[in-house]
């Protein structure tokens, strides 16, 4: 190196001196670099094969307050050192259930299931199963319960049926709201299988993608199949089956559907088949980078990650367009494929680093949340933009200039040397729209666009909030268009969906839900009882009501019981209830001993802390009331006690995830916002002397995020576990598009006046943008393809937030770029910014673009 070449390396930015370094690298030893890219690949390849996947609703309310609550309550009363226990619901339907062969069907499928140890059955409770000991008290078992309805004649099963249903609510409620006990008839019927499980069956508020339930529910199923009668099988164990299948059938549709999309408009963006080779080889290692990354890492593959992938493949396609996009523009201007990579890179390892930056702040941001696998999602797609930086920053220059010299050497032919936009072109002359905007009154072109956003983002305040067990479930009717798909891409059969909305349909009991109030306080104080009795009296109205008491389970519901069945527990009780109510407020100690001591041991810690200090009282909410109805009625229930009470429950829960989610959309936004505009600022500073200029690349970026967000309710999309994450995520990706451009014009501006480095920039870089535009809103809409909405929902809105990134980046930034290059540059004038006077920026017609 010479005393002159080195002392003008010395006086390079540090930034520069690492860029030369990486040109160093992919210019003259291109075969190393590809190698060791390679070698890695091989790598985070083997983690693949440790990625588990995690479903459902139960990953979202971990760890909150609320479900934190509701796990104390399940430890504190279930019986200690008891095992797990779980439930099954058979749905029995068509024609009359109550008849005598519907109810011949069901109770021999409840004594099928009870018989087979491997179901570990050990108790069933169904309607049939009343009707029958209706017939025959002494008939406990499943099996003797069918043999007292085969002896009995359709008369006296009707007769049994209407006694039954005179006497018990509970027995009503078992059957469909159809029900008419003078004909002795109703179209369906459910019943419930109690199971004694494995420890592990969490009693939290949501449903696991992963239960001990599932084999054993599964199996009920084909024994109901066996036995005939139209009856089906219900649980957590199916739903966390169906919540797995949903993820794999989703991404065995959107992946290769999004490979297809890419693949065609790839084609057309590259026009060259190992140029098209290398960008789809760049993209499958960025993926198995990531996925393979999470494997190693133990972070299980979610709902949620779903999302991943097409954003990584909407980041590496604008990467690899723009990389080949450029290379091009240089060497068509003949320059060999060492220098015009030189210059490729020397500009876009510093844009693809400010887009790596800002897209990096915008998914972090998710960090903020109370929810983990948002905060998990948020550290993947992280980490994935990262490898997608080096990946398409690193190895693609390396292997396209590897391949070019191979294809010198060899005579291989090329197949498209031209960039897209290139100057002259229809495509081109369409892209300076924004442009000639720009040159004629940019500043009120620039507050009408701000003004419109402002509008929009007022419009957007109606957004719904909401956090749903739907969200995450297929759709009840597959689309045709996805059952005609071959295998293995046809979705398979899903029943959840179907079953849920029948049951809320047809029984008054699945449209209720139950809440908990957890009290902590010395419950054998005189006036604990009382206290929770008042509470109950005239409650809020989202709580069903018997009288004017809410309907409620206690402490309370046992002594009455008790005392109805036990003449001396009456006495004890009469003894120590000083107004006569029945509630006893005297010596409370004694009353609750004598009920462990007796039979009413387990119903009594079901609902008594065994040491007396705590206690719960379940009241069931109104089958029409709201989410946000319970959990804000229930808080007033609770304020009614004058001891500590906390509400719980998974209405609770959920309500608490759902504040959650909005919360987490906000703080995310702003902090993705805050972050990445300071990021900019401190970054333009760095690399071009001008911190402003990031101020200018948020611009687009704040149209952006209004118009999606106002779209976002306009569609009825609500924020929900996936779509609460849009906002960073369109900050995220859109300064992806603002970035290019705001570079490459400081690039062409630092030679050329301000109307041919416009020209130049958007001419350019719009060209790819272009490209990365169709391509990655094709490859990323089709999400909407997935099997449960929310992330179909997802794919719609990122869709839309890179189609508004585009235009905001070529109509509204070349405005704000003139804007800004007359504060920073211009003879401070105004009046042409607003279209009035002469603009000096006109003078140059444009057509000295290479000046």
């Amino acid at each position: 190196m010479g005393a002159d070449e080195g002392s003008l390396r010395a006086r390079l930015p540090d930034h520069q001196r690492a860029i030369d370094w990486i040109d160093g690298h992919i210019v003259r030893s291109p075969g190393r670099v590809v190698l060791v890219f390679l070698a890695l690949t091989v790598v985070f390849g083997f983690g693949l094969g440790n990625v588990s996947t995690e479903a459902g609703t139960q990953q979202f309310t971990t760890g909150l307050p609320s479900e934190r609550a509701l796990e104390a309550v399940d430890q504190e009363f279930s019986p200690a050192f008891a095992p797990d226990t779980g439930s099954t619901t058979l749905i029995q339907r068509g024609g009359n259930v109550l008849s005598k062969p519907g109810l011949e069907r069901l109770l021999g499928l409840q004594a099928a299931i009870v018989e087979r140890p491997g179901l570990r059955a050990t108790n069933t409770a169904s309607a049939a199963s009343s009707v029958a000991q209706q017939l025959d008290p002494t008939a406990i078992a499943p099996a003797a319960q069918r043999r007292a309805v085969e002896r009995a004649t359709p008369g006296e099963i009707d007769r049994a049926v209407r006694a039954v249903a005179a006497r018990s609510d509970r027995f009503v409620g078992l059957l469909s709201e159809d029900f008419n006990a003078g004909s002795a008839s109703a179209r369906a019927t459910i019943a419930t299988v109690t199971h004694e499980v494995p420890a592990g069956i969490a009693s939290g508020a949501g449903t696991s993608g992963d239960s001990p339930l599932t084999a054993i529910q599964e199996r009920i199923q084909r024994l109901a199949t066996s036995v005939g009668g139209d009856v089906t099988v219900f649980g957590t164990g199916i739903l966390a089956g169906e919540f797995t299948a949903v993820i794999l059938d989703s991404l065995l549709i959107v992946v290769p559907a999004a490979v297809l999309f890419i693949l065609l408009f790839l084609v057309v963006a590259y026009r060259d088949p190992i140029d098209l080779g290398l960008g789809m080889l760049s993209l499958a290692m960025a993926i198995v980078w990531t996925f393979g990354f999470t494997g190693l890492a133990g972070i299980a593959f979610s709902q949620l990650l779903i999302a991943v992938p097409p954003l990584l493949l909407a980041v590496g396609i604008d990467f690899g367009i723009h990389a080949i996009n450029r290379y091009r523009e240089e060497r068509v201007a003949g320059e060999s494929v060492e220098t015009a990579m030189r210059v490729t890179t020397d500009q876009l390892v510093v844009a693809f680093f400010i887009v790596t930056g800002t897209t990096v702040i915008g998914f972090a941001a998710n960090f903020t949340s109370a929810l983990a696998p948002i905060r998990d999602f948020g550290f993947v797609a992280a980490i994935g933009i990262v490898f997608t930086f080096l990946i398409f920053g690193i190895f693609l220059p390396a292997a396209k200039v590897w391949t070019d010299r191979f294809r010198a050497r060899r005579g291989v032919p090329t197949f498209a040397t031209s960039p897209l936009g290139a100057e002259g072109s229809s495509l081109g002359r369409l892209l300076r729209g924004g442009v000639v905007v720009a040159r004629r009154a940019p500043a009120l072109f620039l507050v009408l666009a701000l003004v419109g956003s402002a509008l929009a983002g007022g419009y957007a305040t109606g957004v719904d909030t909401s956090f749903t067990q739907e969200d995450f479930l297929p759709p009840e009717d597959v689309p045709d268009v996805l059952e005609a798909l071959p295998e293995p891409f046809r979705p398979g059969d899903y029943s959840v969906t179907e079953l849920l909305n029948f049951l809320e349909a047809n029984f008054a009991t699945a449209q209720t839900s139950r809440t908990t109030i957890y009290l902590q306080g010395p419950m054998y104080r005189d006036t604990a009882l009382e206290s929770i009795d008042r509470a109950g009296r005239n409650p809020p109205a989202a709580f069903a009501t018997d009288g004017r008491q809410a309907d409620a389970q206690s402490i309370l519901g046992v002594i009455r019981t008790r005392a109805a069945a036990d003449p001396r527990f009456a006495r004890l009780v009469a003894e120590r209830d000083s107004d006569g109510n029945g509630i006893p407020d005297d010596d409370l100690r004694a009353v609750y001993d004598y009920l462990l001591d007796s039979s009413s041991r387990s119903q009594t810690l079901a609902y008594l802390g065994e040491d007396f200090r705590s206690a719960r009282v379940v009241y069931t909410a109104d089958a029409d009331a709201s989410q946000s109805a319970v959990e804000t009625d229930a808080r007033v229930l609770a304020d009614r006690f004058r001891m500590a009470a906390t509400p719980t429950g998974q209405t609770i829960v959920y309500q608490a995830v759902t504040a959650a989610i909005l919360e987490s959309a906000l703080t995310s936004l702003l902090v993705a916002l805050v972050g990445a505009s300071l990021f900019l600022v401190f970054i333009y500073w760095l690399f071009e002397g001008h911190g402003s200029l990031g101020i200018a690349n948020v611009v687009p970026i704040l149209v952006t995020i209004a118009l999606l967000a106002g779209s976002m309710r306009f569609l009825d999309i609500p924020f929900n576990a996936i779509t609460a994450t849009i906002l960073a995520i369109t900050i995220g990706l859109g300064i992806d598009y603002s970035v290019h451009v705001t570079h490459r014009f400081a690039d062409e501006r630092s030679q050329r006046p301000l109307a041919p480095a416009l020209e130049r920039t958007v001419r350019g870089t719009g060209g790819a943008l272009l490209g990365s535009m169709l391509t990655t809103v094709s490859g990323i809409g089709v999400l909407a393809l997935a099997l449960f909405p929310a992330i179909g929902q997802f794919g719609v809105l990122t869709g839309l937030s890179i189609v508004y990134s585009f235009f905001a980046s070529l109509v509204v930034l070349p405005s704000a770029l003139v804007v800004w290059d007359q504060f920073e540059h211009g003879d401070g004038r105004l009046a042409p910014l607003f279209g009035v006077g002469t603009a000096p920026w006109l003078e140059d017609d444009g057509t000295s673009a290479d000046r």
